[in-house]
């Protein structure tokens, strides 16, 4: 019995949400505050603020109208946050605690694209897609100057830095500047020069001279005084932000003179420094290879001496101002997550393999995010070695590529290879040492790589570049486009799977076939070899998975479930269960034995490409379209322990319950058992009660000291009592002690009253119909014996 009780313990019955990595930015601004403390972004209808330091998002702010939000600001002084939503509404937030203080009409015949504080973070400017500029008084609540005349969207408005002189700069789609003077109510001058949208204006410390960007591949530095162009600047590309940079000296980055000089961030994806003096670019940060690399923004802190850039892949960079050194990573939005794997011995770190060139590794208990370059399109798929220190990928690009993360969390990549003809979509690494990979392709090819000696002795040189991988083995194995592969535990077998409805056996390592699995109806999505028997998994769009027997391909087990195509699947609890994962963004449990679907997990919106166990098999991660990597913690234990917490808690205070009642001790009675929830143990203690001699003052005693919640309690279980004429007594007798002696305002306070007294009212009122009834009968018997005329009784015969 205690080997079966084991048994049983060992299957899983249910996972939780441990934690869940989603979308924090999809793009338009970003600003950090003037400590470089918290990052705000907008992510859709919400507005995120995270916490720098460990990448926690600490507030998820939404207006009430639950509208997109267009525009946002945080004043320099860091205590006000204004945001503006596409129903035309602004709002002002206390951001700290997540609360809206006020809440207002932006007054704009259409969405708010820009806004912008003074220095004196009283003022706050508005541009609109209408063509129009409202400044408000943020301190006394009023709209202070309207200024209309700009064709077009208003995109940008930035105020002077000088608080005295009470200046406006604005631009529009006509990629004119417009400085309005808010003291004279009127547009003091309109600066013409670029050809194209302006995107940024920064100005000296001095407050003499404006430096404008445009994606016109030019920046322009202008004197404020003259309102003249002083130097035009091509820098040759659309530059997205310039930046004056801090007059102190950086000699590492070409600064070595006391002249003014910017950055700019555009599509060419480096950050580049100027001398604005002579024109010339002094410094050029690395290129990183890859498309996706376009910078859209670009914002210094000074305070902090932080930079801040984020790339058309919505990955967001933080390098410290004077080296420009990259300090903090983090990735906005990953759009459709494809594949994800545990990390390192103790699976401390997860990679993301989602609809972009890059990787994403998150380490799991810091939130710190690093981002890997290397493929030049869509990373496909992705798997790890056995010791969790080195895991391989494969792309769109064609290539393969192999990565090693050391025991400081850092990633390189140690080798590439390339030979397939077309996308590489499904990767699988040697399962008992790490000494080869094997590929499958929509060439329908398989490749065999071996993992170069070089890569495993410790003494090989991280900075020596990645080593070139050469294939050992190739085999066309289908007609159609492989979509898995997957190597055996013992690394003698390999499995592939296919869009032609076949799954087949190879013999490694010349990849000699060995069967054939046919019988599913739709194309394969996964094949996974199980750990303990000599089993195959397989996973297909005809929504059902299958086991097969590998010495004679027969089909064992079909498990259906899913309604739509199951696109993963992976063994669990040591080969005696699955987890399948599917295009309904459903992920179901399965005892393998009784073919039951113990559990089905649903947390995901859209189908979930990626699933992979924990070594220790108590957690699991998944990856789906809506771009949220979940991880799922195995809570089987925990609950099972928590249910036989209660058992023991419930058979303890049954006990109490008996004893209580042997003693007549009813008040403690009564309340144990309405704690317990069982209106059958609240009917038995009552009955009790109402056995006893002095029923009815006992009855009052003991209900009137019960708390308030209890007689709410016990006002509940009255209606179940009260449906049923056996019980119905015990009900109307604890009902009449309320009524007596509860006043009818206390009694309309109770919790859930009117529908008791709505499910009490027709029940009581048949009962009292049935008593009537009952009582005329009795009353017309005791009628009629009384009146009954009985013959007298002949006398008895006299004795003679």
């Amino acid at each position: 019995m205690e080997e079966a009780a084991a048994g049983l313990s060992r299957f899983k019955a249910n996972y939780a949400v441990e934690r869940k990595i989603e979308p924090f930015y999809k793009g338009g601004k970003v600003q950090l505050d003037q400590t470089g403390q918290h990052l705000f972004c907008v992510c859709g209808t919400k507005l995120n603020i995270l916490d720098v330091a460990s990448g926690a998002m600490l507030q998820s702010l939404e207006q009430e109208d639950q509208e997109d939000i267009t525009a946002f600001d945080l004043s320099p002084d860091d205590e006000v946050l204004v945001t503006a939503s596409r129903a035309l509404l602004l709002a002002h937030w206390a951001w700290r605690e997540g609360s809206v203080i006020r809440l207002w009409k932006a007054i704009h015949t259409a969405p708010v694209a820009t806004m912008a504080f003074d220095p004196t973070s009283t003022l706050l400017a508005t541009g609109g897609c209408d063509g129009a500029v409202r400044i408000w008084d943020i301190v006394r609540h009023y709209g202070t100057h309207h200024f209309r005349g700009s064709p077009g969207v208003v995109h940008l408005v930035a105020f002077h830095p000088d608080p005295a002189r009470l200046l406006l700069f604005s631009s529009a789609t006509d990629a004119a500047i417009r400085i309005w003077s808010l003291q004279d109510q009127s547009c003091l001058a309109v600066l013409t020069a670029h050809y194209s949208a302006v995107t940024s204006l920064t100005f000296s410390v001095d407050g003499h001279t404006m430096l404008s960007s445009g994606r016109d591949k030019i920046c322009i530095v202008w004197d404020l005084r003259s309102h003249q162009a002083l130097r035009t600047i091509p820098v040759f590309e659309s530059v997205e932000a310039a930046v004056l940079l801090p007059e102190e000296l950086a000699p590492t980055l070409g600064v070595k003179s006391t002249g003014p000089y910017f950055l700019t961030a555009g599509n060419q994806g480096t950050l580049r420094i100027w001398e604005a003096a002579s024109g010339q670019c002094v410094h050029t940060q690395q290129q990183l290879p890859g498309p996706g690399r376009e910078l859209t923004h670009c914002t210094l802190v000074r305070a902090a001496g932080l930079l801040l850039t984020v790339t058309a892949d919505h990955n967001l960079l933080l390098y410290e101002a004077h080296s420009l050194k990259l300090q903090k990573q983090f990735a906005g939005y990953s759009e459709e997550v494809l594949d994800v794997r545990f990390l390192g011995p103790e699976d401390s770190h997860i990679v993301v393999a989602s609809n972009s060139p890059c990787l994403k590794v998150f380490e799991l208990q810091t939130s710190a995010c690093q981002i890997l370059h290397g493929h030049t399109d869509i990373v496909l798929a992705l798997d790890v070695f056995r010791k969790g220190w080195l895991f391989a990928s494969c792309a769109k690009d064609q290539s393969v590529r192999i990565w090693r993360m050391n025991k400081t969390g850092e990633v390189t990549c140690v080798a590439q290879g390339s030979g397939h003809t077309h996308s590489v979509g499904t990767i699988c690494c040697s399962r008992l040492k790490e000494t080869f990979l094997v590929t499958g392709s929509q060439d329908c090819t398989v490749k065999l790589w071996p993992v170069p000696k070089a890569l495993l002795s410790k003494s090989t040189a991280p900075d020596s570049g990645p080593v070139l991988l050469q294939a050992q083995a190739t085999q066309r194995c289908h007609d159609k486009d492989i979509n898995s592969v997957a190597v055996a535990p013992n690394d003698k077998l390999l499995a592939t799977g296919s869009q032609d409805r076949t799954a087949k056996l190879w013999a490694l390592p010349q990849c000699q076939l060995l069967g054939i699995f046919s019988g599913h109806r739709r194309g394969l999505w996964c094949v996974q070899f199980s750990p303990m028997d000599q089993v195959l998994a397989t996973a297909s769009a005809d929504g059902t998975v299958k086991l097969w027997a590998l010495q004679d391909f027969s089909c064992l087990k079909t498990f259906e479930g899913h309604d739509a195509s199951v696109l993963k699947v992976a063994f669990v609890s040591r080969g005696t269960q699955l987890l399948s994962s599917g295009s309904d963004g459903l992920l179901k449990l399965w005892t393998i034995k009784n073919n039951e679907c113990v559990k089905t997990l649903d947390a995901h919106h859209d189908k979930v490409w990626g699933l992979h166990c924990s070594r220790l098999d108590d957690r699991a991660l998944t990856g789906a379209s809506d771009s949220c990597v979940i991880l799922w913690k195995d809570v089987t234990e925990l609950e099972q322990a928590e249910e036989q917490a209660k058992r023991e808690e419930q058979v303890v205070k049954q006990q109490e319950l008996d004893n209580l009642l042997q003693e007549k001790r009813y008040l403690r009675a009564l309340g144990l058992a309405i704690s317990l929830d069982r209106p059958h143990t609240v009917l038995t203690v009552i009955q009790a009660i109402r056995k006893d001699p002095e029923a009815l003052e006992k009855l009052e005693a003991t209900v009137l000291r019960l708390r308030r919640d209890q007689k709410e309690a016990l006002l509940r279980f009255c209606v179940t009592w009260n449906t049923n004429s056996r019980h119905c007594h015990e009900a109307q007798a604890v009902l009449g002690v309320l009524l007596r002696h509860e006043a009818p305002e206390e009694l309309l306070a109770y919790e859930g009253v009117q529908s008791s007294l709505e499910a009490l009212l027709p029940y009581t009122e048949r009962h009292f119909q049935r008593l009537s009834r009952t009582l005329q009968a009795a009353t017309f018997l005791d009628f009629l014996w009384h009146n009954m005329k009985l013959p007298t009784l002949p006398a008895a015969p006299s004795a003679l």
